[in-house]
């Protein structure tokens, strides 16, 4: 492994761990300071609008400057977002306000330094003499690492030290990302000169042309379609379904165990494709990964004995980090370099909506039905929503790299 593609990962995975920290322990510091879950709630709210905003706004300005550049901008937004937390609380002491505001603040970090990271891979690969599949892999299984990780040491660290103390450990870990991207080269993460030149000569309104090339293109249309069911169905299942299912047999103590399976089954899927992922046709690895999802979750649905949730998570993840990998690369062969950054920019802000809206819609069902409905309608959300898009034309292109023409006649194309 070169040091560029080591220090990307690093910083990669390091970003990563900071976020998965701060996920389990910002909201328990909401809670102590406020005493109340919708507190909690408002935060987290509050913080998913801006942050589309910002996939928006900033995946416009990762095309037009040096995306290693937009990544450590990214992480020092959320370094000092984080630090404005402990340093209230020691002064005029924290309340709502505070929160709401810092995670505003800190939604202008979160979003654009992954899209900055997630378009720098393709000129990473490049400089390495690496093949970008590879690449993806290696980064799925590192996501699985940081996932897996993570709430581990937030718990850890969150019983030893007040909630709020590790928001400076939280910060921290956000600077070290950005000094380890400072040691990625400058040139693995600048645009070649003529598209440099053509993405900076757009005015300000294309910041929406992510939005019109993902659905004007139906390649990408598609698996961004099932990447938002799999978000939706993803989020009802962690962050509805199994919490209420393990307090209705109090056994809440099992809640975190489910994201590490899911994180160890998106570690070993990743890493499967970074070691076979040019071996076995790219639409095999797809179709296989939508297949084993959808079996993950009928095993989570049945809501059976502990051990059979803990697998049907690992399932999950098996199944998603193949997915993953695979539209991670049809985004790499499928969209100009230029464009890349407001086109992944667009991607992770709707990404970043839905979550919510699929957490709502399970609470509603489990309140007018039962845990099963939630669970049935989730399933068959999924199963759904995979067969449209597995009966999709457009996904027989999978692997085939566009040309600037083909690009422009897809667009026109039906799914």
């Amino acid at each position: 492994m070169t040091r560029i593609v080591f220090f990307y990962l690093t910083s990669f995975g390091t970003s990563l761990l900071g976020n998965s920290i701060t996920a389990i322990a910002l909201p328990l510091l909401v809670l102590f300071t406020t005493g109340s879950p919708l507190g909690a709630g408002a935060v987290a709210i509050a913080a998913a609008v801006p942050a589309a905003v910002a996939g928006l706004l900033m995946g416009s300005l990762v095309d037009r400057i040096n995306r290693r550049t937009a990544a450590v901008l990214s992480d020092l937004i959320s370094a000092a977002a984080l630090l404005i937390l402990p340093i209230v609380d020691l002064t005029v002491g924290l309340n709502l306000g505070w929160f709401i505001a810092v995670a505003v603040l800190n939604s202008f970090g979160d979003v654009p330094g992954i899209t900055a990271r997630e378009a720098m891979l393709p000129a990473v690969a490049r400089a390495a003499g690496m093949d970008p599949s590879r690449l993806i892999g290696l980064r799925e299984s590192l996501a699985g690492v940081s996932l897996l990780v993570g709430p581990a040491i937030a718990g850890i660290l969150v019983a030893s030290l007040e909630p709020v103390a590790v928001m400076w450990v939280t910060s921290g870990i956000a600077a070290l990302a950005a000094l380890l991207t400072l040691v990625v080269p400058s040139g693995a993460a600048t645009l070649p000169g003529a598209q440099q030149r053509d993405s900076g000569s757009e005015t300000p309104g294309s910041v929406f042309d992510g939005l019109v090339v993902i659905f004007r293109t139906p390649l990408l249309r598609v698996v961004v379609l099932l990447g938002l069911a799999l978000a939706v169905v993803l989020a009802a299942t962690q962050g509805m379904v199994i919490p209420v299912h393990f307090a209705f047999q109090d056994e809440v103590g099992f809640i975190g165990f489910v994201l590490s399976a899911l994180a160890a089954g998106l570690l070993v899927g990743g890493g499967l494709f970074a070691g076979f992922g040019t071996r076995i046709p790219r639409r095999r690895w797809f179709v296989t990964g939508v297949v084993v999802v959808a079996v993950g979750f009928v095993v989570i649905g049945i809501l059976g004995p502990v051990w059979s949730i803990f697998a049907g998570a690992a399932i999950v993840g098996l199944g998603g980090g193949c997915m993953n990998a695979v539209v991670g690369l049809t985004f790499v062969e499928n969209v100009a370099d230029a464009q890349r950054g407001k086109v992944l920019g667009a991607q992770n802000a709707i990404m970043t909506l839905v979550p919510s809206a699929g957490i709502g819609a399970a609470a509603l069902l489990i309140e007018v039905g039962s845990l099963h409905l939630a669970t049935t309608a989730l399933v068959l959300l999924w199963i759904g929503a995979a067969t449209l898009a597995l009966l999709s034309p457009s996904i027989r292109r999978l692997g085939q790299v566009s040309s600037p023409s083909a690009s422009r006649n897809s667009q026109n194309s039906p799914v």
